[in-house]
């Protein structure tokens, strides 16, 4: 009981800051019956949530491959704590920063871009917002994977040596195995961190070569296209939500199932 009540101005805080804005969404996706939500399944809304998951689940995989490669070199290195801690503040370092630097490395007058002369918007495409992208997800990756790598214990690949396996079946039979709920979750957290993604594409102007969701919403609440639209940004919000929540519904039980290696 004592728990509930010291705990208690955080839960009335986290209900009022959360349930809120949850309320007021979903009244206003819903003010004009399932006509708001209708619209963000057509069109240009359409397209711009296929988008999102396209670009979400490329970077989440890609993401996840780079990252636990890197998260496996470092994780028993010496340079462990060092990458650790850059992990940390890189995969935080996103929003206008991090889109004026690639702006300033490979937009269409960038020092990397002119020095290599690539071609004009190679940085504005599908393929280069994901590369901007992966500038966050690859640490967020080594900060997620390296817990699970840390459960790999020496004494499992020295049986496995002892018992003629070789280096690919120890990986095949039994670290696979293991860290494939630490890798699954992962892939969809990194998905979530893309799919919510705004103010790095909002900063690089994305929304003019490839329509995002997020990019969406904030035109239709603010009305820099045409006026009214404001129901269905909330509409869009809510989808947003609903894809978020399928997210957590997967990642939590491969959360908890990976932290059964830890103890």
């Amino acid at each position: 009981m004592k728990r509930i009540i010291g705990a208690l101005p955080l839960l009335v805080f986290t209900a009022l800051a959360l349930g809120i804005p949850a309320i007021a969404m979903v009244a206003g996706a819903f003010d004009r019956g399932m006509g708001n939500l209708a619209l963000t399944m057509q069109g240009g809304y359409l397209l711009a949530l296929l988008n999102s998951v396209k670009l979400s689940a490329v970077v989440a995989v890609l993401g996840a491959i780079l990252g636990t490669f890197l998260a496996q070199v470092v994780v028993r290195s010496r340079f462990r704590e060092a990458v650790l801690t850059a992990s940390g503040v890189l995969a935080n370092f996103g929003g206008v920063p991090l889109a004026f630097f690639w702006v300033a490395t490979l937009g269409n007058s960038g020092m990397i871009s002119s020095l290599l002369g690539l071609p004009f918007g190679t940085l504005f495409s599908f393929w280069g917002l994901a590369l901007v992208y992966l500038y966050f997800s690859i640490p967020l990756m080594v900060l997620a994977i390296a817990p699970a790598l840390d459960g790999l214990k020496p004494q499992w690949r020295e049986a496995a040596m002892n018992s003629g396996a070789s280096a690919w079946h120890y990986w095949r039979y039994v670290a696979l195995p293991v860290l494939t709920p630490g890798l699954l979750g992962g892939v969809v957290l990194l998905f979530g961190s893309a799919f919510a993604a705004y103010a790095t594409a909002a900063a690089m102007g994305a929304g003019t070569v490839l329509p995002l969701i997020t990019l969406k919403i904030a035109a239709a609440l603010s009305g820099d296209v045409q006026t009214g639209y404001e129901s269905v940004g909330l509409a869009l919000a809510l989808d947003m939500v609903v894809v978020a929540a399928l997210v957590m519904v997967v990642y939590v039980p491969l959360q908890r199932r990976s932290t059964r290696w830890l103890q």
